[in-house]
């Protein structure tokens, strides 16, 4: 064909690493690296240049798979090509196609089952340490009629993924035909695709080991659990027999619990309270145990009316609405204060809490959850106190014992 498509150039390394000749190429990169935008203009290149071939991008939902990869590379299309002389695109069933027949198929990994069937000439899974390993199995399937190359790429998630094992069977040369990849956020600075002043904000606001996994590309031992596990079991310590100098409630939603949890001016929990009550039975408990303590509670939803009602004549009181943002917010706190030692909390439901939380990266930051079948109540509680007693004068200090 006559026609051509100007696309942006790669920078040297995240060429390198993209355009490795290996059939198998996993790459494990920093956030905002470039490595998707990289491997959308190599899975392009590959269709344009191989005339009536099929090419997949494969990512962890349906969302990320239209918002991240269809759209985008729509979208650089539009650019280069403004007139659609060369190619189309099919918003619906999320394919774009080239003028020379062949296709760019944007695909979802949450149902592997419908991954098998089509003989595919080149393939992407993005985010792969969020994609199930079973859509991994479906997509090298795809690959054998025609032996076609793959792009394996994504942040770090931990060590106990299907991507993290085959990129250490790479990266050790174990694996024949595959190829590793490094690209860290000092690449992409070098690269001129990242700010260093935007990865020394990160470095300050993120607790290291999210910042040292989605920076530094470097795996957490703790399997992506957002506070650590060596620091969580360092924290453990007996139920403090001081003065509570600062509370946190989480208030329970349907099957949740209500916790009560009080620290003392060291940081050390000195109450912890869990239990399930009317709305009368509740307020009435917690007034009773807060006192003229500093205090701070979920206001959210049903909470509200239970905080407002406390706050009459308690100026001590002060409500905590949970959004996205603010919950975020929230737990990195708790994250901060566990990693320095500055809260010790006794063994029991509590430590169990926390070991279950996780975290993820998302296109609007980091999100910490606790597995489906997992209260957070205690942890959210801990959080809360862990906020009010830093809101606290400037009398109260934690103090590393």
């Amino acid at each position: 064909m006559q026609a051509a498509i100007e696309l942006p150039p790669l920078y040297r390394k995240q060429h390198d690493a993209i355009c490795d000749p290996a059939r198998f190429v996993i790459i494990e990169a920093s956030t905002k690296s470039g490595k998707t935008v990289g491997c959308l203009l190599w899975v392009l290149e590959f269709a344009w240049n191989r005339p009536n071939s099929v090419c997949w991008w494969v990512a962890p939902t349906f969302e990320v798979t239209k918002t991240v990869g269809f759209e985008r590379l729509a979208a650089m299309l539009r650019d280069a090509d403004p007139e659609k002389r060369i190619w189309e695109e099919n918003t619906s069933r999320l394919v774009i196609k080239l003028a020379n027949g062949s296709k760019v198929a944007f695909k979802s990994a949450d149902n592997p089952d419908t991954l098998y069937g089509e003989d595919v000439h080149a393939a992407v899974i993005d985010e792969a340490t969020r994609c199930p390993e079973e859509s991994w199995h479906a997509v090298r399937s795809t690959l054998s009629a025609t032996r076609g190359p793959c792009r394996i790429i994504g942040n770090l998630k931990g060590r106990k993924n299907w991507a993290y094992r085959l990129a250490r069977l790479a990266e050790a040369g174990a694996e024949p035909d595959c190829a590793y990849h490094k690209l860290t956020a000092a690449d992409a600075v070098a690269g001129g695709v990242l700010a260093s002043d935007e990865v020394e904000a990160a470095k300050r606001q993120l607790p290291d080991h999210v910042f040292r996994e989605l920076y530094l590309v470097e795996a957490s031992d703790d399997g992506g659990n957002p506070f650590g596990l060596d620091a969580i079991r360092a924290a453990i310590r007996p139920l403090s027999t001081a003065e509570p100098a600062a509370f946190g409630i989480d208030l329970a939603k349907t099957t949740d619990w209500t916790v009560i949890l009080g620290l003392d001016a060291t940081g050390t929990v000195c109450y912890l309270d869990r239990f399930r009550l009317d709305w009368q039975a509740t307020r009435e408990r917690i007034a009773s145990t807060i006192g003229k303590v500093p205090t701070m509670i979920d206001s959210t939803g049903v909470g509200d009316p239970i905080v407002e009602d406390l706050q009459r004549g308690r100026p001590n009181v002060e409500g905590f609405k949970f959004t996205a943002t603010s919950r975020q917010q929230l737990l990195e706190g708790l994250a901060a204060a566990i990693q320095r030692s500055e809260v010790r909390f006794p063994d029991g439901f509590l430590r169990v809490e926390l070991e279950a939380f996780e975290w993820e990266s998302t296109r609007t930051g980091v999100r910490y959850t606790a597995p489906a079948s997992m209260h957070d109540d205690g942890v959210m509680a801990l959080a809360l106190a862990v906020r009010r007693a830093a809101n606290r004068p400037a009398t109260f200090r934690f103090r590393v014992i």
